[in-house]
């Protein structure tokens, strides 16, 4: 593809709570197995995008680690390969990125650097399956300045924490208005775009030498009634883990066996990196409903709706309901979790019990003396 590829992983907020003290959003567990920035990395690859750069930022040593080897992704290239970009100290810059478009515009040199035409952007929270080659001929046919993928939300889903954007007859965007308090659309961006790779260059310049760092407002919406900027509508599974609630619900997303499929099972693949642990035991007095186990995990009590991720421990009589029990987490004897979400490396003591009510996911950390020396 003659594209290079961009995913922004360095941001962070506070909808995420306690979850993201400790890592990226990008790198927050997903589906067991997966991390959230593996799904537009699989993208880039399966889009035969041979050069890919990851800018992080936030609390990176964790997805640091993830993407410490290219070969996952099969960007393992003697031309092109994965690139780990982070904020660097120089004489004539002593800032972290102040933005989106502030952290492309420290990076330039990768964009100079290149000789593909084109940019694909995508944000490393994104949770979807996308061929990038048909957002670029979309791109090329309608000789737009600027392509968002676009996506249109179900009835009754919050449109206000999304860029919400208005579309005309030939899928031009003609207003563009980002996390408004209160909205009627719900055609909302998805985060990733596409550009002409010099353009790009050009607004990056342009907005720094006027102290404009965010992509979205300095340039989408700043440009939307200058440049032409369309929209690619995308009308396969999309969703954003930008907040507690998201996240919980687009995890519960995979226990439904059409999103499972879509995923796994359909071409391409989504790949991630592997560790090599033992398959889950299940012990006798163990019984699993609906959920996803991943391997490494010793099962002795109860598991209904839920997903337990690498080298978990439940204990005999725990019952783990409609939760999300992250990496690593030993739960003791008689343990009772429901409507939780349980933070990884956590040691819950036997006879335990968490439930998160009123409809709010509680998010379970422990303080032990597990791993202090």
């Amino acid at each position: 593809m003659k594209a290079i590829g961009i995913i922004l992983a360095g941001g962070n907020n506070k909808m995420m709570k306690e979850l993201s003290n400790k890592r990226a959003i990008a790198a927050m567990p997903m589906a067991g197995s997966y991390r959230s920035v593996d799904f537009a990395l699989s993208n880039m690859s399966n889009s035969h995008i041979k050069k890919v750069a990851v800018m992080t930022q936030y609390n990176a040593r964790s997805l640091n680690q993830h993407l410490s080897s290219s070969k996952w992704w099969d960007f393992g290239r003697k031309q092109g390969g994965l690139f780990v970009l982070t904020p660097t100290m120089s004489a004539d810059n002593g800032f972290w990125y102040r933005g989106t478009a502030d952290c492309l515009y420290q990076n330039l040199d990768y964009l100079k650097s290149s000789h593909e035409p084109y940019v694909v952007i995508a944000s490393g929270d994104g949770i979807y399956k996308m061929d990038y080659n048909k957002v670029l001929e979309y791109h090329i046919e309608k000789k737009a300045d600027i392509t968002v993928v676009v996506k249109k939300l179900d009835k009754g889903e919050d449109a206000s924490r999304f860029g919400v954007v208005s579309l005309d007859d030939d899928g031009r965007i003609t207003n563009f208005e980002e996390k408004p308090i209160s909205t009627n659309c719900n055609t909302v961006s998805t985060g990733v775009y596409v550009i002409r790779r010099r353009q790009l260059i050009e607004l990056i310049e342009k907005a720094a030498s006027e102290d404009r760092y965010d992509f979205v407002q300095d340039i989408l919406v700043r440009y939307k009634n200058v440049k032409k900027i369309y929209g690619y509508k995308l009308d396969t599974y999309w969703s954003n883990i930008s907040t507690v609630d998201a996240y919980y619900k687009t995890n519960m997303d995979f226990l439904k066996k059409d999103v499972r499929d879509y995923f796994f099972k359909e071409y391409p693949d989504v790949y991630t990196k592997v560790d090599d642990f033992p398959p889950a035991k299940y012990n006798y007095g163990a019984e699993v409903k609906n959920s996803l186990v991943a391997c490494g995990c010793i099962v002795n009590g109860k598991v209904e709706n839920s997903i337990v991720f690498k080298k978990a421990y439940i204990g005999n009589n725990c019952t783990i309901k409609n939760s999300i029990v992250l990496n690593d987490v030993y739960i003791g004897d008689n343990s009772y979790i429901e409507n939780c979400i349980v933070e990884s490396h956590n040691t819950i003591r036997a006879n335990s019990k968490f439930v998160g009510e009123n409809g709010e996911i509680k998010i379970v950390i422990e303080q032990t003396s597990r791993y202090d020396a």
